[in-house]
């Protein structure tokens, strides 16, 4: 009997937090054209100007997940999961990089913003409160991944994480309201 190819990841996944260099070969043969569709994704809602493509989202991803592998690998999904947060920053980071432009009073800013930068705005403070919670609710933190940053619908988020559809939309909700809260005004 052949071994699915999320069991082999996951498998590969295990080996490879071993040290086993043949195992991350294999891994990364096997998880790059999904990588790809993902970075394609990601890269396809960035601004038009962007310069940072999705082949080179992919080898700075990469850099950061080779050097988590000792992380303790819990299957291919979480692996996903994981790539997915780190394509998610590295855009994030190459974003705060840019060179801020030319100099204007606050009165006229509001007329030059375009729309994509009030979206770019909005991620980075949701990046910023994600990574507040990460450690008491990284299930929020996957969640918001998949559906804000990914744009899965929930079935594909609940499917993705492996809980039932009910759960997934009771968690998104505590998120969203948590987020809400935070990003309102006092």
């Amino acid at each position: 009997m052949q071994e699915s190819p999320d069991g082999e990841i996951t498998r590969l996944l295990h080996q490879w937090s071993n040290g086993d260099r043949g195992a991350e070969d294999r891994l990364f043969e096997l998880v790059v054209p999904d990588l790809h569709k993902l970075a394609q994704y990601l890269t396809r809602r960035e601004r038009q100007d962007n310069s940072l493509q999705a082949t080179a989202l992919i080898n700075e991803a990469y850099l950061r997940l080779a050097h988590a592998r000792k992380l303790e690998w819990q299957n291919r999904k979480h692996f996903f999961a994981v790539a997915a947060r780190s394509m998610r920053r590295l855009l994030i980071d190459h974003a705060r990089g840019r060179p801020s432009g030319q100099k204007v009073e606050l009165e006229e800013l509001l007329q030059l913003l375009p729309s994509e930068t009030k979206k770019l705005d909005e991620a980075i403070a949701i990046d910023t409160l994600l990574r507040e919670i990460e450690g008491t609710h990284p299930e929020w933190c996957s969640i918001i991944d998949l559906k804000f940053f990914l744009g899965l619908t929930d079935e594909e988020a609940a499917e993705a994480l492996c809980i039932s559809l009910r759960t997934l939309q009771r968690q998104y909700g505590d998120a969203r309201r948590w987020l809400f809260e935070k990003l309102s005004p006092a």
